[in-house]
């Protein structure tokens, strides 16, 4: 029987990302890297099998997993199934919404994670677990088009994983659309959209495997909405999206069996608690 150990770090193939130095730790140091950071953009128990862990990548650990794609499209490639129209459409809206954040760095221990706006003042939504596994050092956040603002952390609240940030407003972030409260359904298509492994702006579908279900996120038991969409970490803080481009929830979590990753079961935490946080640490923090 396999042993749940619930380490967090995916084995296999190891891949260090271009984003990434030798040493593993985001080049986020680098403004050039080789090339310039827009052209880069655009080129206890918990389950019965499983257990549930954060999907920030913390600097100095080697990220695994299998990049695809190197070869041509073979026939089995050109029979495949056409991607839904509206999938295509809501992560084409998704995606420019879409932020890295790095927390810490500078001299100690240092975390990636994604968020993205939930209004017009800026406000960034992202996982709490990302700004603790930083240290509380500086918090940095980079657009999709490369550029990078420093951020402030308007307020977090780890029982519930969750953190705010703002930006200026010259970072000109819209804000994704939220779904509304109780409207999402087991088995419609959802998008996960983030920056898994230093991979920004990385898009994976799937659908939403299951409601409510008890998980432990940040200090707490809660609900949360279960996917298949391939999540990994840094994924953490990025939104989930249905087929029209609504935010359904933040990616948090994952299950691993023997610490091997992403298995096909992950977590977001439902928009309604996230509405509900986020107005409540805005309310308090301005």
């Amino acid at each position: 029987m396999a042993v749940q150990t619930g380490l967090g770090e995916p084995r296999g193939p190891w891949f260090l990302s271009p984003e990434l130095g030798p040493d593993g730790r985001p080049r986020w140091d680098v403004p050039g890297s080789g090339q310039e950071p827009s052209r880069r953009r655009r080129g206890g128990r918990l389950l019965a099998a499983a257990a549930v862990v954060a999907l920030s990548t913390v600097s100095g650990a080697a990220a695994g997993g299998w990049v695809a794609g190197h070869d041509a499209p073979g026939p089995a490639a050109a029979s495949a199934a056409p991607v839904p129209a509206e999938l295509v459409t809501a992560a084409r809206k998704t995606v420019p919404g879409v932020v890295s954040v790095l927390a810490g760095g500078a001299s100690g221990s240092a975390a990636t994670g994604s968020g993205f706006a939930i209004d017009n003042q800026q406000h960034i939504i992202t996982n709490d677990h990302i700004l603790a596994k930083g240290g509380g050092g500086a918090v940095t956040v980079e657009m999709p088009d490369g550029r990078r603002f420093a951020a402030e952390v308007v307020g977090r609240e780890p029982g519930s994983d969750l953190a705010v940030l703002r930006v200026p407003a010259a970072a000109g972030l819209a804000p994704l659309p939220l779904a509304k409260p109780r409207t999402t359904r087991v088995g419609e298509p959802v998008l996960a959209v983030g920056s898994p492994l230093g991979l920004t702006g990385t898009v994976t579908a799937g659908i939403v495997s299951a409601l409510d279900r008890q998980v432990r996120l940040g200090t707490n038991r809660r609900s949360a909405v279960q996917t298949d969409a391939s999540i990994n970490p840094g994924n953490s803080g990025g939104p989930l999206v249905n087929a029209r481009g609504e935010v359904v929830g933040v990616n948090t979590a994952i299950a691993t069996i023997d610490g091997n990753g992403s298995i096909g079961i992950g977590f977001a935490i439902p928009i309604d608690q996230v509405q509900q946080t986020a107005d409540t640490i805005i309310g308090k923090g301005g």
